[in-house]
This record gives structure tokens, C-alpha cells and sequence, in this order.
């Protein structure tokens, strides 16, 4: 059977023979047909077998046919190394397609990501972690999401990522299509299959767990201590092109490394601890050939697609079974060849058992090697029965004397500053101080004494900064604002006004006077009965004794222009009486004078 034969469309086939397929694997030939006829399908296959472009095509073939916006597609990967592999892979299936995808993972800044989220994408990979964070930030939407795949379903467990697979199946809408692909299937795994897919088509190709039957496994019994050197003598054979190496610990692949290359071997390691640049540059190293040896954890034992990859070595078996078929599944991928290679030490019989049992068959055993076993007794174990691993140990103490080495170099610097900072102080404190200005003595010449007591208040009083009163006034001048010259402004304002003196009516001015006072005094025992009298007396005697009203020819002089609605003149009083602008207390003798 060929691709043809599976109804794909001539871009994409075009496509994946310019990348070198040319018959599908049993899982492409089992899982493309139902898959294209929008079936959900349930696809458990061992990894290294072509599952990424078993369900990578229908996406592609059913995407091109319809059209619409936004995320279609959404492919959940456990791990970055997978995510990115899987997102290159679409994209070299979807050349001749005008499909755009994108893949993000944590890690690594997320703006990159949001802006090619911004540009919209048809089809998005994803690990859980990341796709939670934007999905809670905005910046994806999934309603309108027509294929879901789950890849590596029984790594997600594994990775304790089933949590978060949860909780993204209920952003997803109900009608869809779901592709759901996983080497193994624990009872976890298949309640998460039966309460996801509906009426799916059962795929298997292998049996569960088994590994690919083309790979040539070989088991060496070494020491711990040796196991290095046995590594290094067995790279450094001309039939290993390349090797990737599998340790237990972050800090038993940085050690492995660091020995391959003091033995002349080019190797890099990989691991949780790097970040996700160094990473992807020792990926690429790797698989370009400049890197001769990868040293890593399980964290590269899925989905890792490196062609032709010749040799897989066990550094330390694995404590889960099946993450040793993980582990020799990258090589003999796509039908190639391959070798792994594993070692075992007097700790690792349990590991070895459980592995066999799993396999159903013993590994063959490498006999004749320059570093045989020579150590049979197994280390002592814990209150819990486990055995106390050294490798565990070399690792806790590695990462004990890491922070040790961060706490002093913290120290170190501390101290620098601190040193820093006195003996600028003390250079301040040796400098002399610069020399400051003297102060200018204020000359006291055509300065004299207060001759008063005002001039001297005058002269002390507070000046106002905020509202300086202009150049041209007195500063000496009384406040305009003080009772008194209020009080006496008012009183020079309701005065009698005084007509101008003719020249012949002098004397008779003089003369009148004494008679008004006369006047004046004659009226104020009257004034004193009217108060004693009852109140309609007072009015009638009031209103006898107001004056009456002046002719207009003396209205006219006084400037009243009599007519209606227009405001009253003031008349004064003739009759002697005194009002409250004449008493005492605010006459001026500056404008009354007794002459």
C-alpha cells in the first residue's frame, strides 16, 4: 500500500516524498483512513513507529478543505523536545499548504509566542503548562477548535500533567474530533480514553509495551565505578556514529558529559535544569553532528526523532519498566537499524528483572569486556527497604556544594562592597574640606537709629514674602484695613456736608453758632420725656417733630432728581438732633473745628 492508496490530497503527498516517505507504517495505514472520515480514533503504538504523521495528514487534509479562523487544531505534547519535533513535522507536511501553525512551550519568554498567536494560527502544539497560562491570560481561544490530539498519553501521567489535561478537556467544545495516541495504556489512561473519545477505532500494531523487534539490545555487567570508561571505549568504535546516553539524575548526565569530553569525545548534556536555549542547541548540535555523544534524562526519551541514530546506552536502568522502551526506541525508528546498549551493576538486578519480565525475554549478556564485576554486594538500604543509591547521594551532595559555592561567592561579594564603601569613607574623611566662602559683613553706614517708638515697629515688622507690595508705596504707611480708619472713613462719608462760605456771610456764620448750640440743648430735655411716653405718643410725637420735606428748588440743588422708582436723597437733620455718625466717640477734630 502507498500513501496514495489512503485518499491523501496531492500537496500533501507531494510533501512527504520530498521528505522520504514512501509506504505508510502499520499505524499510518491503520489510523489515516478513519481519522480522514472524521471517526475519533484511539491509536496504541510503541513511539519511533510514525504516530506524528498518522494523525498530522487527516489534520492538514481536513483543514484545507473546509475554511474557517482561529485555533482548528490543538496537539497536546508532554514535553518541549516533543513539541517542537511534532510542530516541525507539520510544517514540513504543510509546504504546499496555506496552513499556519505554531507551537509554545515554558521555558522561555512567552511575547514570542503571543505574537504569532496574534497573527492566527490553524493549528497550535502545546504542552499543558504554557497553554494554561495564556489560556488564563486571554490570548488563546479554543471555541471554535475542531481536532484535538493527546500525544503520549501515558507520559502525561507519568509527568503528572493528567491533572492539567483535565482541566484543558473542559475549555474544549463538546463537537470534535479526537485523536488520542499513547505507547502503553495503564487503567488511569483508559478511564481518561472512555470518558473522552466516542465510538473511536481501536488501533494496535504491537503489543503493549514491546520494543521495535529490528533494534540489537546487548547488557553489560560493570561496576559503577567503571562504567565511564566502558562507555567511552565502547563510543569511541568505529560502527557508533552517534550515541544518546541516558542517566538517572540531572547531575549524573552533567558528570557523564564533562568525562566524555576529558576522553576526547564531543558530548553535551540535556536535562530539566538547562534552560530551554541551551537545550535546543545541543538538540541541534546533536543532530547535526557536531555533538558526537547527548547525555540525558528521561526528559529526552520521548518523541525525540533523530535520524539515524545508531546507538542508545543505558547508564543506569530506568526504575519504570516501560521507560526502557521508551529509552531504545529512538533508534531503529522508521525502519532503520539500531543498537542499545545497557549497563548493569549489583544495585540495578531489580531494575533488570522488572525489565525482562516486561520484555519476555532475557538481554543478551556482553561477557567479554575490559571491566567485568568484581563488586557483589549490594549496597545497604534504607528504613523503607530501598537501597541507598550512590548516585542519588553524589547528586545531593553536588547540589549541596553548589549552594555552598553560591553562598560564599555571595559573601564574597558582600564583603567586597562593604570594603568598597569604607574606604570611600575614608578618603572622604582624609580629603580637606573645600574651603567655603566668607561671609560678607553687612556694612551698618547710613544706617541711623529709630527716633520713635513707631519708626522703630515700623522698621522691625515682618515683611510679607508671598504678596510684596510694589516698589512705589510707603512701607511706613497704617493699614487701610484697621478699625479706626475705617470707623472715621465711615463718619467723614455720612457727615453733614458744609456748603462752600461766601465771602460776605462769614460773620454771620460765627454768630449763628452759639445759637444751634443753644438749640441742641433745649432739645435734649425733650428727647428724654418723648422715651418715657407710651409707644403711639412717641409715634405722633415723632412723626410732629421730623422735619418736613425740602422744596425741589432745594432738591435740585442737592442733586435728588425727584421722580419715581429712583432712590430717596438723603435729608439732614436741622432740628439740632443728633444721629450715630455725631456722637463722640467718632468725631474727628480734623473736620469738625470750634471756631
Amino acid at each position: 500500500m502507498t500513501f496514495q492508496d489512503l485518499g491523501l490530497k496531492a500537496p500533501i503527498l507531494r510533501a512527504l516524498a520530498e521528505q522520504g516517505y514512501e509506504r505508510p507504517s502499520p499505524i499510518q495505514e491503520k489510523a489515516i483512513p478513519p481519522a480522514l472520515a472524521g471517526r475519533d480514533v484511539l491509536g496504541c503504538a510503541q513511539t519511533g513507529t510514525g504516530k506524528t504523521c498518522a494523525f498530522a495528514a487527516p489534520i492538514l487534509q481536513r483543514l484545507s478543505d473546509r475554511k474557517g479562523k482561529g485555533i482548528r487544531a490543538l496537539i497536546l505534547t508532554p514535553t518541549r523536545e516533543l513539541a517542537l519535533q511534532i510542530q516541525e513535522n507539520i510544517v514540513a507536511y504543510s509546504r504546499h499548504l496555506p496552513i499556519r501553525s505554531a507551537v509554545i512551550f515554558g521555558g522561555v519568554g512567552q511575547n514570542p509566542q503571543v505574537e504569532q498567536l496574534k497573527k492566527g494560527v490553524d493549528i497550535l502544539v502545546a504542552t499543558p503548562g504554557r497553554l494554561g497560562d495564556l489560556y488564563n491570560q486571554k490570548f488563546v481561544d479554543l471555541s471554535r477548535l475542531e481536532v484535538f490530539v493527546l500525544d503520549e498519553a501515558d507520559r502525561m501521567l507519568d509527568m503528572g500533567f493528567i491533572h492539567d489535561v483535565r482541566r484543558i478537556l473542559g475549555w474544549l467544545p463538546k463537537k470534535k474530533q479526537t485523536l488520542f495516541f499513547s505507547a502503553t495504556m495503564p487503567p488511569e489512561v483508559q478511564g481518561l480514553v472512555d470518558s473522552l473519545l466516542v465510538n473511536p477505532v481501536k488501533v494496535a500494531v504491537d503489543p503493549v509495551s514491546s520494543p521495535v523487534e529490528v533494534i540489537d539490545q546487548k547488557l553489560y555487567y560493570v561496576d559503577r565505578g567503571n562504567k565511564t570508561k566502558l562507555l567511552a571505549s565502547l563510543i569511541l568504535e568505529p560502527d557508533v556514529k552517534n550515541a544518546l546516553v541516558f542517566t538517572r539524575t540531572k547531575h549524573g548526565a552533567n558528570k557523564v558529559a564533562g568525562d566524555l569530553v576529558k576522553a576526547g569525545i564531543a558530548a553535551a548534556a540535556i536535562h530539566g535544569n538547562k534552560s530551554q536555549t541551551a537545550r535546543q542547541q545541543a538538540l541541534a548540535d546533536f543532530k547535526s553532528g557536531k555533538v558526537t555523544a547527548l547525555v540525558a534524562t528521561d526528559i529526552a526519551a520521548r518523541g525525540l526523532d533523530i535520524e539515524e541514530l545508531s546507538h542508545v546506552f543505558n547508564y543506569n536502568l530506568p526504575d519504570v519498566p516501560e521507560t526502557y522502551v521508551h529509552r531504545i526506541g529512538r533508534t531503529g525508528r522508521a525502519g532503520h537499524g539500531g543498537t542499545a546498549i545497557s549497563f548493569c551493576d549489583i544495585n540495578e538486578k531489580e531494575e533488570l528483572k522488572g525489565i525482562q519480565k516486561l520484555l519476555g525475554k532475557a538481554i543478551p549478556v556482553v561477557e567479554d569486556h575490559p571491566w567485568p564485576m568484581e563488586v557483589f554486594e549490594p549496597l545497604p538500604k534504607d528504613k523503607k527497604g530501598r537501597i541507598i543509591n550512590p548516585e542519588d547521594a553524589e547528586a545531593r551532595a553536588a547540589a549541596k556544594e553548589k549552594r555552598r559555592q553560591r553562598d560564599a561567592a555571595n559573601k564574597a561579594a558582600a564583603a567586597e562592597r562593604k570594603a568598597k564603601a569604607a574606604q570611600k569613607a575614608a578618603e572622604a574623611v582624609e580629603q580637606p574640606a573645600p574651603a567655603q566662602p566668607e561671609k560678607k559683613k553687612k556694612s551698618r553706614r547710613g544706617v541711623r537709629n529709630s527716633a520713635t517708638l513707631e519708626e522703630a515697629l515700623v522698621a522691625t515688622a515682618p515683611t510679607r514674602p508671598a504678596a510684596p507690595e510694589p516698589a512705589f508705596e510707603d512701607f511706613r504707611r497704617p493699614d487701610p484695613l484697621a478699625s479706626d480708619i475705617i470707623m472715621d472713613a465711615t463718619a467723614r462719608l455720612l457727615a453733614p456736608r458744609k456748603p462752600a462760605p461766601r465771602p460776605e456771610k462769614k460773620d454771620n456764620r460765627k454768630e449763628k453758632r452759639p445759637k444751634e448750640k443753644q438749640a441742641k440743648e433745649k432739645q435734649a430735655p425733650q428727647e428724654k420725656a418723648s422715651q418715657k411716653q407710651p409707644k403711639a405718643q412717641g409715634k405722633k410725637q415723632a412723626a410732629a417733630q421730623s422735619p418736613a420735606p425740602a422744596p425741589k428748588s432745594e432738591r435740585k440743588k442737592r442733586g435728588g432728581r425727584g421722580r419715581a422708582g429712583r432712590p430717596p436723597e438723603i435729608v439732614l437733620r436741622s432740628n439740632g438732633q443728633k444721629d450715630s455718625t455725631e456722637q463722640p466717640s467718632l468725631m474727628k477734630p480734623y473736620y469738625l473745628s470750634d471756631d
